[in-house]
C-alpha cells in the first residue's frame, strides 16, 4: 500500500485550506446551520476549529466532546479537506461496529450533502472512502481456482462441497468478504481460498478478478479510510507506514490519524504491542503444510516423505510441549503468570527448525512463481513461530508481562502471552513520533475531571488536550436516583445484599414505561437476578432480554429499538456502544460500580510496577478505569435533544466511600435524589 502522494512526479500540495473553509462550515450562521438545517453546537466548532488546526500542523490532539457534540462531522469536514487539498490519507480509527457503520453510512453522506451545498466546497464532494479489513477476510479468486482445480487431492468429500458453495457464492458476491457468506465458511477450507497469502499478490491477481486486489485498488485512491483499533494496532505493532518505507505517516506513508471512541485505545494497543502463540495456531500452522489425518496440504503437491514426516515430528511436539502445559500449569486455573524461565523445555525448536530449513529447500528448487512464493511464505511463518517461542521460554522482554492461557470449549487449547506492562512508550513511538497529526477523540476521555491520567496512558502528555461538555440539557431531561440502604458489597452479606438488589430491579424497571438497560459488573449477579425476575416480567407482559442468551449485543440492543418497553439485563460490553434512543431507554440502571478486580496477569504486573514507583495502584489505576466505564455507562441513556430518562445507581458507595464523590462528579447533573425502600415510592418518578 502506498500513499495518495507517492505518485512520481507529483507536485507539492497548495496549502490546506481546513482552517479557513471549517470556520465558515460551523460558524454560527454557517453553511451547516443555513444550508443542511442542522443546529449550531458551539462545542462542535470550536472541535472542528482545534480539529483543523492540529490536522495542518501535524500535532497531537486529544478532544474530549461530550455527547450530542456531533464530533464525527467535527473531525470529518475538516479531514476530508486536508486529505484532498494536500493529496493524503485519513485513518479513522473505532473500536464498535456501529460506529463504523454510522461513519460510512450516515457521517460521510452528510459530509457530501455539506460539499455539494457550498461552491468553493463542491471540488471536496469527490472524495473517496474505503474500509478496511484483514486481508484473510478476502476471498482470493486465484486460489479458489487452484483449489478447484486440485480439490481431488487437497480435500476430502466433505470439503469439497464446501469448496463448491464457496465457488457458487464467489459469482454473485460484491466485496468477496467471508462475512457476507451464509453459514459461515470452515475454517479449513476458507484458509486454503482466502487472500492472507503471497499467492493472492499484484503479479498473480488482477484487481479486475481478485476481490482483495480490487479492495486494495480502492484503499489507494481512497481519501477517508475506515478501520477498527483492532486492525489498526495489528498493522502498526507489524510495522505501519515505517515499513513501507514512509518516514511520515503511522497505517500508510503520509497518512494522518483519527481515533474515535479512544478510551479503549490503551487496552487494544496492550493487546497487539505483546506476543500471542497458541496451540490452535501452531495446528493450523503445521497442518496448513501438511495435514496426516486428512492426507492434504501444501506438501502433498510440492513436498515429499521426508517434508511430510518432519510435518508430523513438529505436531508431534507441539502436542507434547502443550499438553504438558495442559496438564501441569494450567490443570486447575484458566490463567498463570511465569515469572521465572525453565518451566518448559523447549520441545519445539528442534522441529520447527528442520521444518523450516526443508521447505526452504524445496523452495529454492522451483523457478519464480506462485508455488516458491508460498512455500517461502510458509518459512518465514515457521520461523517467526519458533523464534517468538524462544523468546517467551526465555520471559526476554524484561517490560512485558508472560502469562499462559486456556480456552476454547472445551478448555484445550493454550496460549503464550505477552504485553507491555506500560504502554504508553509503545503508543509514543508507533503513533505520536511519526510526524503527523494524530487525534483522540471520545465523550470519556477525563477520569474524575481531569484528562491528564489518560495523557500519561497514551503517552500524549506534552499534546494539546481539550474538554467540552455536552450541549444536551440535562437539568431538565435528566434525574437521577441512588439507592441508599443497598448493603455494601461483602462476601458475608451477599445474599442479603443480592435479595435487595433484585428487589430494587423489580421495582425501578416496572416503574418505567419504557425500556431499561441493567449493567452489571458480575455474570453470576446477572444470572441470579435474572432467574428471579424473568417470570416477572413475563406476568408484567415486558419483552425481557439477557446477554448470553444466543443473540449478539447488535441484535439485543436492535430489538430494544423495536419493541419500545423492553428490559435488558448486559454486562461489560454493553456498558460501551449500545445506542437506543428514544423511550425504547428510558433508564439506565448501574447495578454495581464498574471496579475489575486486579487478578488478570496485566493488571496484577502494573500494579507491582505503580507500587515499586511509589504510586498507589487503587487510585492510579483501579479507579480511573471505574470512572471512565461508569462514565461510558451512564452515556448509554440520553442519545439525542429529545432523549430523557433515568440514571438508577443501586450501589450505596457512592455515598458511603470517600471516592464515591469521583463517581457522583462524573454524572451529567450535580442534584440526584437518595431513596430508600421506605421513600421510594413518593421519590422515583420517571418521565413515561
Amino acid at each position: 500500500m502506498i500513499g495518495l502522494r507517492d505518485e512520481p512526479g507529483t507536485p507539492p500540495p497548495p496549502a490546506s485550506q481546513a482552517p479557513a473553509l471549517v470556520a465558515q462550515a460551523f460558524a454560527e450562521d454557517g453553511w451547516l446551520q443555513n444550508l443542511l438545517r442542522l443546529e449550531h453546537r458551539p462545542q462542535q466548532e470550536q472541535m472542528a476549529r482545534a480539529v483543523a488546526a492540529a490536522m495542518t500542523g501535524d500535532e497531537v490532539l486529544l478532544f474530549e466532546a461530550g455527547t450530542g457534540v456531533g464530533k464525527s462531522l467535527a473531525y470529518l469536514v475538516p479531514g476530508i479537506i486536508h486529505a484532498m487539498d494536500q493529496s493524503r490519507q485519513m485513518i479513522v480509527s473505532t473500536h464498535t461496529i456501529s460506529l463504523q457503520e454510522q461513519i460510512e453510512t450516515k457521517d460521510l453522506l452528510l459530509c457530501r450533502r455539506l460539499f455539494d451545498s457550498v461552491a468553493v466546497l463542491r471540488p471536496y464532494a469527490k472524495f473517496k472512502s474505503a474500509v478496511l479489513v484483514g486481508k484473510a477476510n478476502y476471498l482470493c479468486t486465484t486460489r479458489l481456482a487452484h483449489a478447484l482445480q486440485g480439490r481431488q487431492e487437497l480435500f476430502p468429500p466433505g470439503e469439497q462441497e464446501e469448496l463448491q458453495r464457496i465457488a457458487a457464492w464467489a459469482t454473485g458476491s460484491r466485496e468477496g468478504l467471508r462475512h457476507e457468506l451464509q453459514p459461515a465458511p470452515s475454517p479449513e477450507v476458507w484458509d486454503a481460498v482466502n487472500a492472507d497469502s503471497s499467492a493472492c499478490s499484484h503479479k498473480n491477481c488482477g484487481s479486475e478478478h481478485c476481490f482483495y486486489q480490487r479492495a486494495r485498488a480502492r484503499l489507494r485512491h481512497a481519501q477517508v479510510i475506515i478501520v477498527n483499533h483492532s486492525l489498526l494496532f495489528a498493522h502498526v505493532s507489524a510495522g505501519g507506514a515505517s515499513e513501507k518505507g514512509g518516514t511520515r505517516g503511522v497505517l500508510f506513508p503520509d497518512d494522518f490519524v483519527v481515533l474515535d471512541e479512544a478510551q479503549t485505545v490503551p487496552e487494544v494497543a496492550t493487546e497487539h504491542f505483546g506476543l500471542r502463540l497458541s496451540s490452535y495456531g501452531a495446528d493450523r500452522l503445521l497442518k496448513y503444510l501438511w495435514n496426516p489425518a486428512k492426507k492434504r496440504g501444501l506438501l502433498h503437491r510440492l513436498g515429499g516423505a521426508r517434508e511430510k514426516q518432519l510435518v508430523e515430528d513438529a505436531l508431534d511436539a507441539a502436542e507434547q510441549f502443550f499438553g504438558f502445559l495442559r496438564e501441569s500449569l494450567l490443570a486447575k486455573q484458566p490463567l498463570v503468570r511465569l515469572r521465572e524461565e525453565g518451566f518448559a523445555e523447549p520441545w519445539m525448536d528442534g522441529p520447527l527448525l528442520a521444518l523450516g530449513k526443508a521447505v526452504a529447500m524445496l523452495a529454492d528448487r522451483l523457478d519464480e512463481g506462485r508455488d516458491r512464493d508460498e512455500l517461502l511464505e510458509q518459512r518465514g511463518r515457521l520461523n517467526t513461530y519458533r523464534t517468538g517461542l524462544k523468546q517467551f521460554l526465555g520471559l526476554s522482554a524484561e517490560d512485558h508481562v508472560h502469562w499462559l492461557e486456556r480456552s476454547g470449549r472445551k478448555g484445550q487449547i493454550v496460549s503464550l502471552r505477552t504485553a507491555p506492562i506500560d504502554v504508553a512508550p509503545y503508543i509514543r513511538e508507533q503513533l505520536l513520533q511519526r510526524q503527523t497529526s494524530v487525534l483522540f477523540t471520545s465523550a470519556t476521555l477525563a477520569m474524575g475531571g481531569q484528562i491528564e491520567p489518560f495523557q500519561r496512558r497514551v503517552g500524549a502528555e506534552d499534546a494539546r488536550a481539550v474538554v467540552v461538555a455536552s450541549p444536551f440539557d440535562y437539568e431538565r431531561h435528566l434525574r437521577i436516583y441512588v439507592a441508599a440502604d443497598v448493603p455494601l458489597p461483602s462476601p458475608a452479606d451477599a445474599r442479603l445484599a443480592l435479595d435487595v438488589l433484585t428487589d430494587y430491579l423489580e421495582f425501578c424497571t416496572l416503574r418505567v414505561k419504557g425500556g431499561s438497560l441493567v449493567l452489571f459488573t458480575s455474570y453470576h449477579d446477572l444470572r441470579c437476578c435474572a432467574e428471579t425476575l424473568e417470570p416477572v416480567y413475563a406476568r408484567h407482559h415486558r419483552p425481557f432480554f439477557l446477554q448470553g442468551a444466543e443473540a449478539s449485543r447488535t441484535e439485543l440492543a436492535r430489538r430494544m429499538r423495536t419493541t419500545g418497553n423492553a428490559i435488558l439485563f448486559g454486562t461489560d460490553s454493553f456498558w460501551t456502544g449500545v445506542d437506543v434512543p428514544g423511550d425504547a431507554l428510558s433508564q439506565v440502571v448501574i447495578t454495581r460500580l464498574p471496579f475489575d478486580v486486579p487478578t488478570h496477569p496485566v493488571a496484577e504486573a502494573r500494579a507491582e510496577w505503580i507500587r515499586e514507583h511509589d504510586g498507589n495502584p487503587f487510585n492510579e489505576l483501579t479507579l480511573p478505569d471505574a470512572l471512565v466505564k461508569f462514565r461510558q455507562g451512564i452515556g448509554r441513556l440520553i442519545r439525542t435533544q429529545t432523549d430523557r430518562g433515568l440514571v438508577t445507581i443501586l450501589d450505596s458507595r457512592v455515598l458511603a466511600k470517600a471516592y464515591g464523590r469521583l463517581f457522583l462528579e462524573c454524572l451529567p447533573k450535580r442534584d440526584y435524589q437518595r431513596i430508600t425502600k421506605e421513600n421510594r415510592e413518593l421519590r422515583f418518578k420517571p418521565f413515561v
